[in-house]
């Protein structure tokens, strides 16, 4: 599929799924696993192009998910494409971590120019996401010889069983795995729009404060002591708990919190790094606040699969053979990593922010006409649109949002849920303020087709 200007709204020419991609879903269900999170709608891809999906029947659709956050260039960006194939030609595979070439200390220097961590920095290259979180845990385990973590309710840092201890997005992603791998207590995220103690709006100042005092006077002087701590891990955005931003004090009195107990701050950044929310990363929204670990993936690769542990150089300081990946650091992911951060840094990143602003008016004149949105939030192209089943209670409406999609799909429009009752927009960052037009205009009219 080769979209042209005219290309300017979905086609669908089929019912949905139609019957090449009924096909496909049946032999999915037969030889695929049945733990995949899938939502009802039921999308087959057959190939992909910029912000558009073509499925085996010939039906296009307007992405506005970027494969959850991952393709932040778009889908088979020339440049990428061409970046992949060149690497391909030459050194496809050597393992990194038992020989030398060049690709790995190129994308490690640039990841300690653009990442907000304090001085020079070592990265641990890896896979994906739960990867980089594993490396995360173990590094900080080493580096402070401490056990115990805290983590965030509504949290999502992967399924590996060291990631899994962290993730408390949904119940599905523990359920039937017993205990935790490792020493994880969970406390609230400050969440605004939702306080932890009544599910209603207040201040941000307030719910900071309340999550600041429940780690210092109550965890800290009970269960959990400050110096058996060897992390905190935090989501500037939290992705799967229904992209929720962090208030500013609240990150801010984290950093001192660790910074007085020889924590070291891991912030996860697979989801909102990477441009997607209008700068590099979500933590460069909080000037000042720096991290001793940070941990990506998704959109780094532009759909090629890498994730990256970079910190401090004072704090990968484990002894040879401590940690390692035969495919992590691969020089084709490589290469596609670096030329993604080279078309962030010349433009796109900056059209995160203006479209990202663009889609965000939209959505709050949306919020203004449907009394079903209770909240639009969260910054460039990492938003998210909360139902509610009135603007009374507030009451979260999870059937509603399931419908929606499923009504954005059946126009054309691919978007995907997050958290209890929100809807995520996480486009490829090419996206322009046409592609906003066409897509708000379906999302009105699924909303008012579904309420």
């Amino acid at each position: 599929m080769k979209p042209t200007t005219e290309l300017q709204k979905p086609i669908i020419k089929t019912e949905l799924p139609g019957p090449l991609a009924r096909e496909i879903i049946a032999e999915d269900a037969k030889y695929v696993t049945p733990s995949y999170p899938r939502p009802d709608y039921k999308l087959v891809a057959e190939k992909a192009s910029g912000v558009w999906i073509e499925d085996p029947d010939g039906n296009i659709f307007l992405d506005c998910n970027a494969g959850v956050a991952v393709c932040s260039t778009g889908h088979c960006h020339p440049e990428i494409v061409e970046a992949i194939t060149k690497q391909a030609q030459t050194l496809l595979h050597l393992c990194g971590t038992v020989f030398y070439y060049n690709q790995m200390p190129e994308l490690g220097k640039k990841l300690s120019e653009i990442c907000p961590i304090e001085g020079e920095t070592k990265t641990h290259f890896a896979n994906s996401g739960a990867e980089a979180i594993e490396t995360a845990l173990k590094l900080a385990m080493y580096h402070t010889r401490r056990q115990k973590f805290i983590s965030f309710f509504g949290s999502f840092h992967g399924r590996t069983l060291g990631a899994l201890s962290l993730t408390s997005s949904k119940k599905a992603q523990r359920l039937g795995f017993m205990r935790q791998a490792l020493d994880v207590v969970h406390v609230p995220y400050p969440n605004k729009f939702r306080h932890f103690a009544d599910d209603l709006p207040c201040d941000e100042e307030k719910v900071s404060r309340d999550v600041i005092n429940w780690i210092e006077n109550r965890l800290f002087k009970t269960t959990t002591p400050p110096e058996e701590v060897a992390g905190i891990i935090l989501e500037v955005v939290q992705g799967e708990g229904g992209y929720v931003p962090a208030p500013k004090s609240f990150v801010k009195e984290l950093r001192r919190i660790c910074d007085e107990n020889g924590i070291m701050l891991i912030v996860d950044e697979v989801q909102s790094g990477m441009g997607r929310t209008g700068k590099m990363f979500a933590l460069d929204h909080h000037e000042g606040v720096k991290a001793d670990i940070m941990c990506l993936a998704k959109g780094i690769g532009s759909g090629l699969p890498i994730g990256a542990c970079v910190a401090r150089a004072d704090v990968m300081d484990w002894h040879k053979g401590a940690h390692a990946s035969t495919f992590g650091g691969n020089p084709v992911c490589i290469a596609a990593a670096l030329k993604t951060i080279e078309l962030l840094e010349n433009g796109l990143v900056e059209n995160s922010r203006e479209v990202g602003a663009y889609l965000e008016e939209g959505l709050n004149k949306l919020k203004e006409k449907f009394e079903v949105i209770g909240d639009v939030r969260g910054f460039g192209m990492m938003l998210g649109v909360e139902f509610v089943a009135d603007k009374e209670t507030l009451k979260p409406a999870p059937e509603l949002r399931d419908r929606i999609e499923m009504e954005c799909f059946n126009r054309g429009l691919i978007i995907l849920g997050c958290g209890t009752s929100t809807i995520r927009w996480s486009p490829p960052l090419i996206l322009t303020r046409e592609n906003v037009d066409v897509a708000l205009e379906i999302f009105d009219e699924a909303i008012a087709g579904s309420i």
